[in-house]
């Protein structure tokens, strides 16, 4: 009996060893592909994310961005998420989202397009966050395009970077919009501005067509009508009310 006793407790050891070398396993090989896959070759955007931040500012452009891999003979953008931490960040509705890169201690891919969806406190208490801010102003710098969804606008402002030009958002925070930035030129009844390289946004579910008015600037109107038709959307920006400052 004891033969037999001491034969179980050295298998029932050995599965335990081997269970835990797998798990070492598996969790090296996920350390080392960790981050998205990246064409040397692209438009590198990046996503920044926040606890807060608002499902449809994020996932619309993001639909969009992404599927440009799939489409032939383009300069196919590199997506990917930003944050101030690598632990999971939890959007307003509750949607739990690993950010690829923190900004605040890694080093980034350099960032062509940021795109920043509006958060939950980007009225208020994001307006003081400095290191936020200051990671705005130091990827403006040398972005193509900057560009904001809904109450994604107020921090843009909060920076400066908007003070030249005429940007927009969400249409009910239009009036706190020009009373906390007197000094802007604010436009309303459109979905989104372009002026230089900011394309502000009213959000919503009009992030869509933002995200598909940059597409069809960098890559012409035939893709932005495959990536629209991709994802069944009816894509005419003759019918989008925008503006577009020269």
């Amino acid at each position: 009996m004891r033969i037999a006793h001491f034969t179980y407790l050295t298998i029932l050891l050995a599965t335990m060893l081997s269970c835990s070398e797998k798990k070492v396993t598996a969790s090296t090989a996920l350390e080392q592909t960790k981050g998205p896959t990246m064409d040397p070759d692209g438009y590198n955007v990046a996503f920044l994310i926040m606890n807060g931040t608002y499902n449809t500012e994020f996932t619309a452009p993001f639909d969009i961005f992404q599927h440009t891999k799939f489409r032939k003979n383009i300069k196919v953008m590199n997506t990917f998420t930003v944050a101030n931490t690598l632990d999971p960040i939890t959007t307003f509705e509750g949607v739990r989202i690993l950010p690829d890169f923190d900004y605040t201690k890694d080093t980034l891919p350099k960032i062509d397009i940021l795109v920043v969806p509006s958060a939950e406190h980007h009225m208020d208490s994001d307006l003081n966050d400095t290191t936020l801010l200051n990671f705005i102003k130091k990827i403006d710098e040398n972005a193509l395009f900057v560009t904001s969804h809904c109450d994604g606008a107020f921090p843009l402002a909060k920076t400066g970077i908007l003070d030249e030009v005429t940007s927009t958002t969400f249409p009910s925070d239009i009036e706190s919009y020009r009373k906390m930035f007197p000094h802007l030129k604010v436009q309303d009844s459109v979905l989104f501005v372009h002026d230089g390289k900011y394309i502000t946004s009213a959000g919503g579910a009009k992030s869509f067509e933002a995200a598909l008015y940059l597409c069809q600037y960098l890559y012409g109107e035939e893709i932005a009508k495959s990536l629209a038709k991709g994802l069944v959307i009816e894509w005419d920006l003759g019918q989008v009310p925008h503006l577009i400052v020269e």
